[in-house]
């Protein structure tokens, strides 16, 4: 049994697999075929968290597969009562295939996988998001052909999607710059892990204009994330030198692609103008959650040899 808490879960061969299968799986959706690898599976999706995309992708990835997701908010379960993670984790095995939980701490996640029989699946949580970012990867490779020479520069917070993503670019051998104030870096063991354990090519530029002046692709994401309200003013004041705008677009490739995991706060991390400009990608990388969540699920939920669907 194999879980996803970690993008450092899958190995690069897993990885490639899974974009082939995404890419296989898309088609498929455009060519009406029918993909029913997962006929009498059940995945539970546990949300601490609301959600669009991840929700949304998920539960419409396991009916186009023939299976079934059930929704299950945090505090209409027992969770929400003071049940352990652990009995939860115990009787929901029982019950379904695999789990799908979003929560606010990632350490929610690793114990609930300590004691699940099922494959669980990180949908978010505060230290990683494996699921954006493997869509991420395969909204790259489409625009970019492969991962080689490329760099991807971050932009704004060094929240949970930058920490995926250096770990990512690191695996998939792109180099990754981040831009950020001070005290908003992204976590020191995974920039450690990334350069020590994959030989990663990651940067740290405080000045978010000579970031970009070399990038293939810039990615932004919202400056206060759920749960973080009451520290709105400061954010948006630390911040402030870090918006992704026309005029920092301009500053990059002529080729460079804009990426947004999305909700935006528009006029905050990205402007209007460079959200709906024609060098964002940010609704394909949206679609694009579908078509790999189902490659997740296939791989994690089935017993079907990937290599079998992608020959």
């Amino acid at each position: 049994m194999k879980h996803l808490i970690s993008i450092t879960d899958l190995s690069v061969e897993e990885i490639d697999e899974i974009l082939r299968l995404a890419e296989r799986f898309k088609e498929d959706r455009y060519r009406n075929r029918i993909t029913d690898y997962l006929r009498n599976r059940s995945l539970a999706m546990i949300f601490e968290y609301p959600s669009t995309r991840t929700r949304v992708s998920f539960e419409v990835a396991m009916a186009d597969l023939g299976g079934h997701a059930l929704y299950l908010s945090w505090n209409d379960l027992q969770l929400g009562r003071g049940e352990t993670i652990r009995d939860t984790a115990k009787v929901l095995s029982r019950y379904v295939h695999g789990v799908m939980i979003r929560a606010k701490k990632h350490e929610t996640i690793e114990e609930f996988a300590r004691h699940s029989e099922v494959p669980v699946i990180n949908g978010l949580s505060d230290f990683e998001h494996p699921c954006q970012v493997l869509s991420d990867l395969f909204t790259i490779k489409e625009y970019k052909g492969s991962f080689r020479n490329l760099t991807l520069t971050w932009v704004g917070d060094g929240n949970n999607v930058c920490n995926s993503l250096i770990l990512a670019s690191a695996m998939m051998g792109f180099r990754m710059v981040v831009s950020t104030p001070e005290g908003y870096e992204p976590d020191e063991d995974v920039i450690r892990r990334a350069r020590e354990e994959f030989n990663g090519d990651i940067i740290i530029e405080k000045d978010p204009v000579r970031a970009v002046e070399n990038a293939d692709i810039i990615y932004t994401d919202v400056w206060i994330s759920m749960g973080m309200e009451d520290e709105r003013d400061r954010r948006l004041s630390d911040f402030r030198e870090y918006q992704v705008n026309e005029m920092l677009v301009r500053k990059s490739k002529e080729s460079v692609i804009v990426m947004h995991c999305l909700p935006a706060h528009r006029g905050e991390e990205i402007t209007s103008g460079v959200l709906d400009s024609e060098q964002s990608v940010v609704i394909d990388q949206a679609e694009n959650r579908l078509h790999v969540q189902k490659a997740i699920l296939v791989r994690l939920l089935s017993d079907i040899e990937i290599s079998e669907l992608t020959e």
